[in-house]
């Protein structure tokens, strides 16, 4: 408790039923979502152990999240402070300049007002929040007055990480394939109009209204209206192309976290969004992609269920699988052969 209230003070634990309403529900299940999302793009994007800018771009985040929390419950458990029950001045001539409060049975100090909600008199009462479920007031003000500036500056760097890990992605397979069939293509990314100024235009303006009718976009002058388009369908062939024929040797559940295929399968569980499928023993996978320890691929499925337009696909356990000795989907159409040097 002494440890737990060196870091968010409250006055006893009754202060933590004020979580128990939709306020700080929906606010805390925000910054959770948030914070998480956030962090599994950053790991994607720019992961932390390789360079210094990546540590310190974690870094950052992590710090974000704390800082938002530990100013968000201050703000709910310290409180506004309140006055004292029955309260007087101590020079009785001054009862004649304040309120009485019927409520508190005692007089307002100056700046204090009554809270219904609270049915107290607030010291230097602000309003009453609905997100911390509490009122804002004399102790309290600047443990509120910096979530609301923490908490939008944590979404701007949350939103920059997400897109920059969209935009290096899309630039990361492009790069992979073309590198891999050796084309001498150069990929330009068409909606990057070559200026920072240029680009913020297209999504901020005076009116709020964004450019263009969402369908045709102006691009790069080297590019055209289906330049992105096209690397898209290149990119899925080239996963056909690529893939891997495996069979299924050990039944595995789906779990995210699956503990009873080892340790670092345990530990080292893909950080992304992308759904885990269940295999059972004897079965038939393509893989695209895969790390050490996991793999994505696609189920082979009944025809059944690939006429009724199914389609499995998703991470799974390496050790789950072993590759088929003669693969078929490995070879590669005439013209998406790779170049000879």
């Amino acid at each position: 408790m002494s440890m737990l209230s060196a870091i968010v003070r409250f006055e006893n634990l009754h202060e933590l039923r004020r979580l128990c309403h939709w306020g700080p529900i929906i606010a805390l299940s925000v910054v959770g979502v948030c914070s998480t999302v956030a962090i599994l793009d950053s790991i994607i994007w720019f992961w932390p152990l390789d360079s210094t800018g990546g540590s310190v771009n974690f870094i950052m985040l992590i710090n974000w999240t704390v800082l938002i929390l530990y100013n968000y419950f201050n703000a709910m458990f310290v409180g506004p402070g309140y006055i004292p029950l029955g309260w007087k001045p101590e020079n009785p001539q001054d009862t004649l300049y304040l309120q009485f409060c019927r409520v508190c049975r005692g007089y307002k100090a100056p700046r204090s007002h009554h809270c219904r909600k609270c049915n107290r008199c607030v010291m230097k009462m602000d309003h009453h929040c609905p997100w911390i479920n509490n009122c804002c007031g004399h102790l309290n003000h600047a443990y509120f007055t910096s979530f609301l500036l923490l908490a939008p500056l944590g979404c701007i760097h949350a939103a920059f990480i997400f897109v920059m890990t969209m935009y290096t992605q899309l630039y990361d397979r492009a790069r992979d394939r073309i590198q891999y069939y050796q084309t001498g293509e150069e990929f330009i990314f068409p909606y990057d109009l070559g200026g920072r100024w240029e680009n913020f235009k297209q999504v901020f303006t005076w009116s709020g209204v964004p450019e263009g009718d969402g369908i045709e976009w102006p691009v790069h002058e080297k590019c055209h209206q289906h330049t992105l388009t096209i690397e898209q369908l290149k990119q899925k062939a080239d996963k056909r192309v690529r893939s891997v024929q495996y069979r299924v040797i050990e039944d595995y559940n789906g779990a995210c976290c699956p503990v009873g295929k080892g340790f670092r399968t345990f530990i080292r569980t893909p950080c992304t969004e992308e759904p885990r499928i269940p295999l059972t023993r004897g079965e038939t996978i393509f893989a695209t992609r895969g790390t050490k320890w996991w793999m994505y691929g696609d189920k082979v499925l009944e025809e059944e269920q690939t006429q009724a337009g199914g389609r499995i696909r998703g991470w799974f356990p390496r050790r789950c699988v072993e590759k088929c000795l003669y693969d078929s989907a490995n070879s590669p159409p005439a013209d998406g052969a790779k170049k000879d040097n």
